[in-house]
């Protein structure tokens, strides 16, 4: 089967939400759409990238994006390969430049890179001939978890437009976050922050959004409510008390989401740390929680991507 959609992507590359349009976003979440429906059908599989190479380039852990980019490739056909970076010559000294050159020698179609550096993503685009996506590059961005969550949020609300969100915890350090404040600004939403003073960047009132530090008052009326997770690695440092106090003041449980509009959606992004911030009472209700339909739209944000990327590719 082949795609009959004539329609090309209008970017190269995935890098960031902030280079993208309405439109843009629009094409990406309605042929997601499609790979969403197609998923929930015994023929999952389709041959549009039948004989094109996919690389998965990991240089931080994960299990969601990498597993979701591997499935999404080989649903639509794809040769995929996932580097061991740990196994590679990377672990010996070779800079990333020097690993784009030699991937760029292999003539993959689409490199999907996920990477502890800002920036590392547009680098290695600059170095190869084939479309990249960025899979998270440091506390810059990470554009799939925000289309997949926006995709996420306009089944189930029926739309982006005017919806109060709350993104809350650890903003500071969140690619996720900023990703997300990038797309549902686009998309015009009213967003907001929520979270302890040391854990809001500096430059939030740069980023179109409103600033809360109690749940209480970010968290009112609000039709979503997006909670992050302590990113520890990144921080250097000590940015909350204990966890404990975290959790009292910021883990979201029934008596903080009470506030929240009666039909409030919950998300989050993974992994979860359950009692840190957010109470597995909620996490586990599946009439407010979204967290595994996050993970299913997923793959068929991924199969969209891939798709529209390929397509440019082959102009």
């Amino acid at each position: 089967m082949t795609n009959t959609d004539p329609i090309r992507f209008a970017h190269r590359h995935l890098l960031d939400i902030a280079r993208l349009g309405a439109t843009d976003i629009n094409q990406i979440l309605s042929l997601a759409e499609h790979y969403a429906v197609i998923a929930r059908t015994p023929d999952k599989k389709r041959d549009l990238l039948r004989g094109k190479t996919q690389i998965n380039l990991f240089f931080e852990n994960s299990t969601r994006t990498r597993t979701s980019f591997e499935l999404a490739g080989k649903r639509l056909g794809a040769d995929v390969i996932n580097m061991s970076v740990g196994s590679s010559s990377v672990k010996k000294g070779e800079t990333l430049i020097d690993t784009a050159m030699t991937l760029n020698a292999m003539h993959p179609d689409v490199l999907v890179i996920r990477h502890g550096d800002s920036g590392a993503p547009h680098l290695l685009a600059q170095k190869v001939d084939c479309a990249v996506i960025n899979g998270g590059d440091g506390s810059h961005e990470h554009p799939t978890q925000a289309l997949l969550d926006a995709l996420t949020i306009k089944r189930r609300k029926g739309r982006l437009e005017g919806l109060i969100v709350a993104i809350c915890g650890d903003i500071q350090h969140s690619r996720v976050a900023r990703s997300n404040i990038a797309l549902l600004n686009i998309m015009g939403a009213r967003v907001r922050i929520v979270g302890p003073t040391t854990l809001i960047p500096s430059n939030a009132a740069k980023m179109g959004v409103e600033v809360y530090n109690k749940m209480s008052e970010g968290l009112k009326d609000a039709d979503i409510v997006m909670m992050l997770r302590l990113q520890t690695e990144r921080m250097q440092g000590s940015f909350v008390p204990s966890i404990r106090e975290y959790f009292h003041f910021f883990g979201l449980n029934k008596e903080k989401l009470s506030v929240a509009k009666k039909d409030a959606l919950i998300m989050h992004p993974g992994p979860m740390n359950r009692g840190v911030e957010i109470d597995s009472e909620i996490a586990d209700d599946l009439n407010i929680s979204a967290i595994s339909e996050q993970v299913e739209m997923g793959v068929a944000v991924r199969m969209a991507c891939l798709d529209l990327l390929t397509r440019e590719a082959a102009t």
